[in-house]
């Protein structure tokens, strides 16, 4: 009985040592290629004398000539998190090449014949494979920590944040370097590719820069957070997509984009239908109705189940969004003096159309930027798992939110300037943009988790047929009659209420 009782933990345990032999396997290779190695560690130990050299100028020299001083304090953690990206990022050759390589070398068929399943390879390569990124981020920081006085250290608390960001950063570039690798039939493919993880790692650190330097290090903790949720999208893709028989039977890297155009025609199209009856036995003047009532009481409905997630989660964010818009307006106040509503006229939305950033208040004006920013968003939210497409519809609800809050501490009633001001095009322009997010965001999630049944390119191509149709039924017919709403009838609305 106890052996029965002690046979899972015993195969839990061999589960787990198959995957420790094969990241044994994995680093005695990376530690016999001298190639690997040498540029590595050399720029981990030269790029923190680089850096130390840098901070030593801006001390002498800027800092006295434009007098700011307290920012030396606020560009140490910066520097510390160049220090361990440059290394991790000179690294990230061994994950593109984890299994691109193996192929070349002709390894990768009888590795791929052992009796490891999908996930214990897929999981030992990543491991492998992120061991020397982190030991060069980590021996970088360490030295530079070291060259540095001991008054010019930071604190524990920052030195956790950039340790903890470091290693981040390492899990998401790997985690997306070994996906690149295993889609790819060749070490020159994943290299070309890897522009897709340097790049936006890169933004992010830019961004880290001047979110330090205006909101100091707590504004770690949210990048932070941010990170470990892409690297848990990023190791779920890797492992659904991680298919043996494909790596092996895959020979050239091939777009057929006959085979995507036809795939894409066959999602499109939807069934005829009549309120339940054959509609070859409708007469021909009704005929025509069946392909609209198919459309928008069979079609729409439908596409919106497959869609039942990625819904909630926009709901969720929006939520999200409010509770921005709060603590926003808690944070910057504006004062009463400045929101004089009493006194909004005719002129006022004049002025407000000339503003340069601002679309033009005109039908044609409006239903563009409407359309424009929610075909971003489904762009943006291909690329990064529709994280992008929740933020663009967050910004205006955040907004909104602040502006009322604001109103109402102004003396003003928040509910009258909502219902005013946002509710007359809002009940047509939300519905539509929450419809347009929720479709952006399965686009980009159909690459983490794709339709049971489907590969995740018929996946996204199916995503992206429903995204067409239902923007081109529902979303446009919508923005179109909000912009017109918000043109002709929200201002006569607000002049009635607050107008003089």
């Amino acid at each position: 009985m106890s052996e029965i009782l002690l046979a899972p933990r015993t195969l839990r345990a061999y589960w787990v040592l198959q995957i420790w032999r094969l990241i044994g396997r994995e680093l005695r290779d990376y530690l016999r290629d001298w190639r690997i190695l040498f540029p590595i560690f050399t720029l981990t130990l030269l790029f923190p004398l680089l850096m130390r050299f840098v901070t030593g100028y801006l001390e002498g020299s800027f800092y006295e000539r434009w007098g700011a001083e307290g920012v030396t304090a606020r560009l140490l953690p910066l520097m510390l998190l160049l220090v361990g990206f440059l290394p991790v990022s000179v690294s990230l050759v061994i994950a593109l090449e984890s299994f691109a390589g193996e192929k070349e070398r002709m390894s990768l068929e009888p590795l791929l014949a052992t009796p490891l399943s999908d996930l214990q390879l897929y999981l030992g390569k990543m491991v492998a494979a992120l061991a020397l990124p982190l030991m060069a981020g980590t021996v970088g920081i360490a030295f530079y920590l070291l060259i540095l006085p001991i008054e010019a250290r930071p604190s524990p608390l920052t030195l956790l944040q950039v340790f903890l960001l470091t290693i981040g950063k390492a899990l998401v570039m790997v985690s997306a370097a070994v996906i690149v690798s295993s889609q790819t039939t060749s070490v020159r493919a994943a290299n070309l590719l890897s522009s897709f993880i340097i790049v936006p790692i890169s933004l992010l650190l830019q961004q880290e820069s001047l979110l330090l330097l205006q909101s100091g290090n707590q504004i770690l903790w949210y990048i932070l957070l941010f990170l470990l949720v892409a690297n848990v999208m990023l190791i779920r893709m890797g492992i659904r997509l991680f298919n043996r028989e494909e790596l092996l039977g895959r020979e050239i890297d091939e777009l057929n984009l006959r085979n995507v155009w036809r795939m894409f025609q066959r999602h499109f199209v939807w069934e005829r239908w009549f309120f339940g009856r054959p509609t070859e036995r409708l007469p021909r003047s009704l005929r025509w109705l069946s392909t609209w009532t198919g459309l928008y009481l069979r079609e729409v409905p439908r596409i919106l189940a497959r869609s039942h997630l990625a819904l909630a989660l926009v709901l969720i964010s929006l939520m999200g969004a409010v509770w921005v818009g709060w603590e926003v307006a808690i944070r910057f106040r504006i004062p009463a003096e400045y929101i004089p509503l009493d006194q909004v006229t005719e002129e006022t939305f004049q002025q407000a159309s000339a503003i340069s950033w601002l679309p033009a208040f005109t039908i044609w004006g409006i239903l563009e930027n409407n359309l424009r920013s929610l075909t971003l968003a489904a762009i943006l939210g291909t690329f990064s798992f529709g994280a992008l497409a929740i933020i663009l519809l967050m910004a205006p609800i955040a907004i909104i939110t602040y502006a009322a809050f604001q109103v109402a501490w102004a003396g003003y009633d928040p509910l009258t300037f909502v219902l005013a001001f946002v509710v007359p095009h809002g009940v047509l322009e939300m519905p539509a943009a929450i419809i347009a997010t929720t479709l952006a965001v399965r686009l980009g999630a159909t690459f983490i988790a794709p339709p049971r049944g489907m590969t995740v390119g018929e996946g996204w191509v199916q995503a992206l047929a429903d995204f067409v149709k239902v923007f081109l039924a529902v979303v446009v017919p919508l923005l179109a009659l909000a912009a017109a709403v918000e043109v002709s009838l929200t201002p006569a609305i607000v002049l009635a209420v607050y107008g003089r």
